[in-house]
C-alpha cells in the first residue's frame, strides 16, 4: 500500500500548494476581491485533476505493462505485483478525478455567479470598479464576464457560450457517464454499455486540453505589480490612473497548463492503440471448437509468432458479432502446446453471438472454413505468471475463475512428462469453489490426467486439491455421502472427494504454515472481491513477523 500512500500524499501536497498559490500572492489579490476563497478552491483541485488525468491512462496501457512485467532487469517480483494491481489503481484514480471534478465545478459555480453579479453591481464598490476594467482602451480586464446580464441568465450564458463553460459541461457529462456505466452490475450484465461509454474518454481528454484555452482565470501582470501594489492601492480605487503611485492595474490570463501534464500519457496510449490495431490485423485460425457442459465452449486457435506464458490473457474480437468490441479471456492452454485456447461461458449477448457464429447452435459438424474471423490482441501478463517462482503455492479459483489455473496445471503436467528436475515448484494446493456439479465436467479430465501422472512418477503429494460445491445444502449433499467410501468421487470421477460448503480458510492457512515453515507461499486467486479480501487478510495474519518465518504472498488476477 506504500504506492497508494505516496499517490494520496502527492494529491494532498498539490491541493495545498496550489491553494496557497492562488490564496496568498498579490498577483491574484484583485481576483480574490471578486471571487473570494472560491478562486483557490477551484484552482487547487484543477491541479490535482491534471495530475490524476496524467496517471489515468497509464494503468490501461496493457502492452507497456506487459513489457515492464516481462523485463526482469528492471522489474522485481514486488514491482510486478504492483503492476498486477493496475486496474485497482485505475479505479482509484478515476474516483479521485470524480472528487476533484465535483470540488472544481462547485467552486466555479460560485465564481461565475459572483463574476456575473459584479458586472451589474452599482458603481462605487471595489468589485464594480474591477469589473469595469477593460471597458476602455488601453485597459485589460480581470472579470472575464464582459456582458451586463444578471443571474441566472448570465450564468447560463457563461455555461453555453464561453469555451470554458461548454467544455466544462461536456467533460463533466462524459465523466458522469463513464463512471456510472463502470459499476460492477453494468460491466457484468451490460458489457456493451460499459465498453461504448468508456470510450467517451476521447471526448473527455479533448475537452480537458482545451478547457483552459479561454484563460478566464486572470491575475495582475508582473510589470503592473512593480508599479501598482494592490495591498496599498485597493483603498483608493477611485483615484487609479490619477495617482502616479497607483496606475490602472493590468491583468493577463493564466496560460493553459493541462496539455503539459497529459501529452506524454496520451502519446503512450496512442502508441498502445496502434500496437493493438497492428496485432488485430494478424491472421488467427480457429482449429477446433469444443462444446463443454454448463454453457461453456472452448476455442482452440493458432496465430503466427504467438508466444505465451502460464496464466496470461488475451483480448478477442469477433467482427461477425461486433466490429468494435474486445473482450478479455484467460488462456487455458499451456505454453508447451502447439495452439492456444480460451474457455468462453455463454452469459450475455456477445458470448451468445460468438456461440452461434461458431455453429455451436447447430447439430451437424461444422467445417473449419465456416468458422468466423477472430482478431486477438495479446497475450498480456498476470499474477499467475509468477507461480513457478515459488516452491509452494495456493491456487484458488471460483467458478469460471479456474481458467488461469488450467494453464498452470497443464504446464506442470507437460513439465513432469519431460523433465521436472529443474522445476522450482514443489507443492501445489489447489482449491476450486463452484455452485453446482455441471461446472466440474470440463475441468475434471485435466485433473484426472495430472493425478495419474503424479502417481506414475511416485509423487502423488505434489498436488493437493480440494473441490467445494458451495451451492448445495446439507440435504442434497447427504445423497452423495453414502458413496463416500467408493474409490472415486461420484461427481468428478477423481480420487479426491468433493466437499460441500465453503473452506475454513483460517484452518487451511494454519495447516499450510505448519507444513512449510520458513518458506514463501504464493497465494493466487481468480475470483470475486469478497473472497479476495478474505484471502488477503488471511495471508497477512498468517505471515510471521520474523523474516525467516513463513510468509504468504497474495496475488489476484485483474483484467
Amino acid at each position: 500500500y506504500l504506492n497508494h500512500i505516496v499517490w494520496l500524499g502527492l494529491n494532498v501536497f498539490l491541493f495545498w500548494w496550489y491553494y496557497l498559490v492562488y490564496d496568498v500572492p498579490p498577483k491574484f489579490f484583485y481576483t480574490r476581491v471578486l471571487l473570494g476563497r472560491a478562486l483557490a478552491l477551484a484552482r487547487a483541485p484543477a491541479a490535482c485533476l491534471n495530475f490524476n488525468c496524467m496517471l489515468i491512462l497509464l494503468p490501461v496501457c496493457r502492452n507497456l505493462l506487459s513489457f515492464l512485467r516481462g523485463s526482469s532487469a528492471c522489474c522485481s517480483t514486488r514491482i510486478r505485483r504492483q503492476l498486477d494491481r493496475n486496474l485497482t489503481f485505475h479505479k482509484m484514480v478515476a474516483w479521485m478525478i470524480a472528487l476533484h471534478t465535483a470540488i472544481h465545478t462547485i467552486a466555479h459555480l460560485f465564481n461565475v455567479e459572483w463574476s456575473v453579479q459584479a458586472r451589474v453591481e452599482e458603481k462605487g464598490t471595489l468589485a464594480a470598479a474591477l469589473s469595469g476594467l477593460g471597458d476602455k482602451p488601453n485597459e485589460s480586464y480581470v472579470n472575464f464576464f464582459r456582458q451586463t446580464i444578471g443571474n441566472p441568465v448570465g450564468g447560463l450564458y457563461v455555461a453555453f457560450t464561453y469555451l470554458a463553460g461548454i467544455t466544462g459541461v461536456v467533460i463533466t457529462l462524459a465523466l458522469i457517464l463513464i463512471i456510472t456505466s463502470s459499476t460492477k452490475t453494468i460491466r457484468r450484465s451490460y458489457f456493451e454499455v460499459f465498453w461504448y461509454t468508456h470510450h467517451l474518454f476521447v471526448i473527455f481528454f479533448i475537452g480537458l486540453v482545451i478547457h483552459g484555452a479561454g484563460r478566464i482565470v486572470r491575475g495582475q501582470t508582473a510589470e503592473s505589480l512593480a508599479e501598482h501594489d494592490p495591498e496599498i492601492c485597493y483603498k483608493n480605487f477611485s483615484h487609479w490612473g490619477k495617482n502616479p503611485a497607483c496606475p490602472i492595474p493590468q491583468f493577463a490570463g493564466n496560460p493553459p497548463m493541462t496539455w503539459k501534464w497529459v501529452v506524454g500519457p496520451m502519446f503512450l496510449y496512442l502508441c498502445e492503440r496502434l500496437v493493438r490495431f497492428w496485432r488485430s490485423q494478424q491472421k488467427v485460425v480457429i482449429t477446433k471448437v469444443v462444446i463443454h457442459p454448463f454453457k461453456t465452449i472452448e476455442l482452440q486457435m493458432m496465430k503466427k509468432g504467438f508466444k505465451m506464458e502460464v496464466g496470461q490473457y488475451i483480448f478477442v474480437k469477433c467482427p461477425a458479432v461486433s466490429k468494435l468490441e474486445w473482450h478479455p479471456f484467460t488462456l487455458t492452454s499451456a505454453p508447451e502446446e502447439d495452439y492456444f485456447s480460451i474457455h468462453v461461458r455463454i452469459v450475455g449477448d456477445w458470448t451468445e453471438g460468438l456461440f452461434n457464429a461458431c455453429g455451436c447452435d447447430k447439430q451437424e459438424f461444422q467445417e473449419a472454413w465456416k468458422m468466423p474471423k477472430i482478431a486477438v490482441d495479446g497475450p498480456f501478463g498476470t499474477a499467475s505468471e509468477d507461480v513457478f517462482s515459488y516452491e509452494t503455492v495456493m491456487l484458488v479459483g471460483a467458478g469460471i475463475g479456474v481458467t488461469p489455473f488450467a494453464s498452470v496445471l497443464k504446464s506442470v503436467w507437460y513439465k513432469y512428462c519431460h523433465d521436472a528436475t529443474n522445476l522450482k515448484l514443489k507443492k501445489i494446493y489447489f482449491y476450486w469453489l463452484c455452485r453446482d456439479t455441471h461446472a466440474f465436467e470440463w475441468f475434471a479430465d485435466l485433473l484426472q490426467s495430472l493425478e495419474a501422472q503424479m502417481q506414475e512418477r511416485d509423487n502423488a503429494e505434489f498436488l493437493s486439491y480440494n473441490i467445494y460445491l458451495t451451492g448445495w445444502d446439507e440435504t442434497q449433499a447427504t445423497h452423495f455421502v453414502v458413496h463416500h467410501e467408493e474409490e472415486k468421487d461420484v461427481i468428478t470421477g477423481l480420487k479426491q472427494k468433493t466437499l460441500y460448503g465453503r473452506p475454513n480458510w483460517e484452518n487451511e492457512f494454519k495447516t499450510i504454515a505448519e507444513k512449510h515453515p520458513g518458506s514463501r507461499v504464493g497465494v493466487f486467486l481468480c475470483g470475486p472481491e469478497g473472497l479476495a479480501d478474505t484471502l488477503n487478510k488471511q495471508s497477512i495474519s498468517n505471515s510471521e513477523a520474523d523474516p525467516r518465518g513463513v510468509h504468504f504472498i497474495f496475488n489476484k488476477e485483474n483484467f
